[in-house]
């Protein structure tokens, strides 16, 4: 088979992925043979979970058609894109529950404060990661490339800023969560879902002032964890707020 040249457009915020050096959000590339149209956008550094229609000369795709010879192809992420290709979508635009990697950790927090389930664990290498993503039909959150890549990841996300805060503002937008969101019902230490108690079944275990000063409590059903309204309260709310306020 002859040389060929592909010429990629990368619509949206897709030129995140692009090496710095890349002359804009379009890229060419030369193949001397077929190759399948996910191993072509990854080439470029674009995992395939990004990616939510691909045009081919005009003509949707998914990520199994071969390419065999030039050819202009068009990426568009999430919620992107011509409205006439609907059906060709190859993205879940919802999502519930969620596997943030190790460096994501103050964005797992945010987000189990925010009342979703995140696993996540500081030590867990790649493969169970993948593992617990697979097995539990979760999300992936990481700013990974080259773990997004994974041929078993079907939905994931990396986020694009390095500022926690930012990040739960996109992964919200990414996964349109703004009306689900549940303050305060999850655990931020294990993920389990929390519980009203009443003052008595917990009071052995709570402080001098807490005893004095506090009258609702909550209690993790999974680590016994215990919580309450104290004085950091108000500055998780106004947080809270802040986010919710930027995701509108």
């Amino acid at each position: 088979m002859n040389p060929f040249t592909v010429r990629l457009h990368l619509h949206g915020d897709l030129d995140f992925f692009l090496r710095s050096e890349a002359p804009g959000p379009s890229i060419e590339r030369k193949l001397g043979e077929k190759t399948s149209v996910k191993d072509v956008i990854e080439s470029c550094g674009v995992p395939h979970p990004e990616v939510d229609l691909i045009l081919v000369n005009g003509r949707p795709v998914d990520f199994d058609y071969a390419i065999k010879s030039a050819a202009d192809i068009e990426l568009y992420p999430v919620r992107t894109g011509t409205p006439q290709f609907k059906e060709q979508r190859l993205q879940t635009t919802i999502a519930s529950r969620f596997i943030a990697d190790g460096h994501l950790g103050t964005l797992a927090r945010n987000l189990r404060l925010l009342g979703f389930d995140v696993a996540y664990d500081s030590q867990a290498e790649d493969r169970l990661l993948l593992t617990v993503m697979e097995r539990e039909n979760r999300a992936l959150l990481t700013r990974d490339r080259r773990l997004l890549m994974h041929t078993v990841v079907r939905t994931g996300y990396c986020p694009r800023s390095q500022n926690a805060d930012e990040q739960t503002v996109e992964v919200i937008r990414r996964f349109d969560l703004l009306l689900c969101l549940a303050p305060f019902t999850r655990c931020l230490r294990c993920n389990a879902p929390l519980q009203k108690v009443s003052k008595a079944e917990v009071i052995e275990r709570l402080e001098p002032l807490t005893k004095l000063y506090y009258e609702q409590f909550r209690r993790c059903t999974g680590c016994g964890q215990i919580y309450w309204a104290g004085s950091h309260f108000s500055k998780l709310q106004k947080r809270l707020e802040k986010i919710r306020a930027d995701c509108a």
